[in-house]
């Protein structure tokens, strides 16, 4: 049973990591079998729906990571700013080894599915949410009001996404630093 467990979290892992180095058209399910090392049936074995049924898994993953991510930096008794510039930052030296990068977030599948997978574009705007959610509630306990900490939140996440695409193009975190450095500005009372 072990194995079976081991196998499908290995395929999940690879095809979470190729998804969101490569996108979903450009990652093949051979390409994921190949770096995973696991056999064609247990593919079909595990994720009887393919592609799509593991590139939602695979947004659900990320999503979970992510959070946790954000939740670490929240949580370390410093204010609101300083928690989110601190994730933010975590994640600039990523981008200054692209080839080897993983663990970045969702916008590049979420871009290029959304407008063909309903059941994707749905597990991508559940993964904003949750993160957005997660700031939602730091800056509420900031003292900012609901509406507007909502709307911050959104607007943070949508600069680290649109960071990220930069990021790539460029081949270096730079994008996010400039997030990372108006995140207090932002965060004015």
């Amino acid at each position: 049973m072990n194995s079976k467990i081991d196998s499908r979290d290995n395929i999940l892992a690879t095809a979470t990591r190729l998804f969101h180095l490569q996108g979903y058209h450009a990652t093949g399910l051979n390409q994921i079998l190949k770096e995973s090392g696991a056999p064609k049936g247990s593919l079909y074995y595990h994720f009887p729906n393919g592609k799509e049924q593991l590139a939602i898994e695979a947004v659900h993953r990320m999503a979970e990571f992510v959070e946790a991510d954000i939740l670490k930096s929240l949580n370390k008794d410093v204010s609101a700013v300083t928690g989110i510039q601190n994730h933010i930052l975590k994640m600039v030296d990523c981008f200054n080894e692209v080839d080897t990068l993983e663990g970045i977030p969702i916008g590049i599948v979420a871009a290029e599915t959304s407008l063909i997978s309903e059941p994707l574009r749905l597990a991508c705007q559940a993964a904003f949410e949750k993160w957005e959610e997660t700031y939602r509630i730091c800056l509420i306990k900031e003292g900012f009001e609901l509406e507007h900490a909502t709307k911050l939140s959104m607007l943070i996440i949508s600069m680290i996404e649109g960071a990220i695409t930069r990021c790539l193009t460029n081949k270096n975190g730079q994008p996010l630093q400039v997030v990372a450095e108006y995140i207090p500005i932002l965060l004015e009372k």
